[in-house]
């Protein structure tokens, strides 16, 4: 292990708000606050990979005033009541005026007769997710993403790793964020001062040997927000999506809970339908008692998803990229059963943030996954992860314009690592022990003295991990060690919570 590369002299960049991540919050929130702000968007990879694009379903928007009342009690009942019902009322009350943004951003959502056209997903009262095909994930992304690309007031650096975020005492003798320090696709970390900075870093599903997520979601702003001092909450609430599509594949495929809202059923080993022992919901319940019900089931054999009842030039029309990824391997959902696993999906603790997306640091606000806005509780309500993020992003830039003008920037940095070259194969490797941890110990259904041995076994590899990053850094190694550190915040998180709620299982 050498260290290859002595840093030359960093001269900060300035801009007014710096945003980590190109999901659909950090995007959204980009293109509001451009309005009155220069921004600078850094993204791990291209701005087009996030957990956004993976979405299939939709974004739940409730029909009219009526419906917002069930709309929030379906919110606080998948929550298992955990939910902090004052940010659940602000983002159902805020729905409609806010898909509005979307539709003038000119994001296509599919209408008939004038209205949207709304699917039913577990969970719901009602028909209220619109959607795009089963793909709006993709559609909401490249929409964004193109209108990013082209506002002048936005500077977007892809390739572009945060590191770690800068704190210093304002001109009130306040300790707030002033920053980060990012590392740039020339392989140099790049000091960025900001007055105020966003994290959108979306989630964490790649802790996980099992997940849905794509390979950037390595939960990298939770775990530097933590270094710094930001309080955390229900980390322990790791939701697993209940109907992964079973098969070897380095990309991950989710097959959407919509199948469900139009009709499939799970089947297990033996051909039978089984949810209605574990829930009066039966197919439409809740994504932790599915996820849990298909876990049990599947110790005794694989387990299906079937919608061959309905006919195939609906299928076709309604999930065409689900009828083609899955024709790829071997299966066409007109005529044949979907095998299907639980995968780590979706965070529903994080940083700790208010109403306005503050974090408990001055100047420094979490949207997205990222955040714990407290919306979701012990368990996410299908589809209202995206209306999260829009609904909050929202109120991040209300906040910030509110305050912009009092606000000045302090060129403030932090000593340098160096840049070092490490062989991939000892970084993957501790990856790899991380992720079959997780899995095994933490994750859908998860034991006392079993979390105890994972702690155990995290903190060693913490432990190295850090001995390592006291030479210097890459973007392996940091990504890596964002891995370790937020592992081990979850573990313990789980640990301290006794009794089953939620995302959370214990027995």
């Amino acid at each position: 292990m050498n260290s290859t590369i002595s840093m030359k002299t960093n001269v900060p960049m300035k801009t007014d708000i710096l945003v980590a991540g190109s999901g659909i919050a950090g995007l959204i929130f980009a293109l509001k606050a451009c309005e009155f702000a220069d921004i600078a968007l850094i993204t791990k990879k291209s701005a087009s990979i996030s957990n956004t694009a993976y979405a299939q379903g939709g974004i739940a928007i409730p029909l009219d005033e009526k419906d917002e009342a069930y709309h929030i009690s379906d919110t606080l009942i998948a929550g298992r009541n955990l939910c902090n019902k004052k940010a659940v009322e602000l983002m159902v009350k805020s729905a409609r005026m806010r898909i509005h943004d979307l539709v003038e951003f000119g994001i296509p959502f599919e209408n008939g007769s004038g209205k949207f056209k709304r699917s039913l997903e577990a969970g719901h009262t009602f028909p209220r997710v619109i959607y795009n095909s089963d793909a709006t994930g993709r559609a909401i992304e490249q929409t964004l993403v193109k209108l990013v690309r082209g506002n002048p007031k936005i500077t977007l650096m892809e390739n572009s790793l945060l590191l770690d975020l800068i704190v210093s005492k304002n001109g009130s003798g306040e300790n707030g964020c002033v920053g980060a320090q990012i590392l740039t696709n020339k392989n140099q970390i790049q000091t960025i001062n900001s007055k105020f900075t966003v994290l959108a870093t979306g989630g964490l599903g790649q802790i996980y040997e099992n997940t849905t997520n794509p390979s950037v979601a390595t939960g990298d702003g939770f775990a530097i927000a933590n270094r710094l001092g930001a309080k955390m909450e229900n980390m322990e609430f790791v939701q697993f999506h209940p109907t992964k599509l079973d098969v070897k594949s380095k990309e991950p495929f989710l097959i959407s809970e919509t199948l469900r809202g139009e009709g499939a059923v799970l089947l297990n080993s033996k051909n039978e339908k089984f949810m209605e022992k574990y829930d009066q919901l039966g197919d439409l319940a809740p994504r932790d008692v599915v996820a849990h019900a298909i876990y049990l089931e599947s110790l005794h054999g694989k387990v299906y998803l079937d919608i061959t009842s309905k006919p195939s030039a609906f299928l076709k029309n309604r999930f065409p990229n689900i009828f083609s990824k899955c024709l790829e391997h071997g299966f066409d959902i007109t005529k044949d059963k979907i095998p299907i696993v639980p995968a780590a999906h979706y965070m529903c603790g994080g940083i700790k943030t208010d109403l306005n997306a503050r974090t408990t640091v001055a100047n420094l606000y979490a949207i997205g996954e990222v955040a714990c806005t407290g919306v979701q509780g012990a368990n996410r309500l299908a589809s209202n992860s995206l209306l999260e993020g829009i609904v909050f992003s929202h109120q991040a830039c209300l906040d910030i314009k509110k305050r912009f003008s009092k606000q000045t920037i302090f060129f403030q940095s932090k000593k340098l690592s160096p840049i070092i070259q490490i062989p991939s194969r000892i970084v993957d490797s501790y990856r790899k022990q991380i992720q079959k941890i997780m899995w095994e110990k933490v994750g859908v259904v998860r034991k006392t003295s079993q979390l105890k041995i994972a702690i155990n076994e995290l903190e060693k590899i913490n432990k190295s991990l850090h001995a390592i990053a006291k030479k210097g850094t890459n973007y392996n190694l940091a990504e890596t060690l964002n891995m370790a550190q937020i592992s081990l915040l979850v573990a313990k998180a789980a640990l301290r919570r006794k009794k089953s709620l939620g995302c959370h299982y214990i027995e």
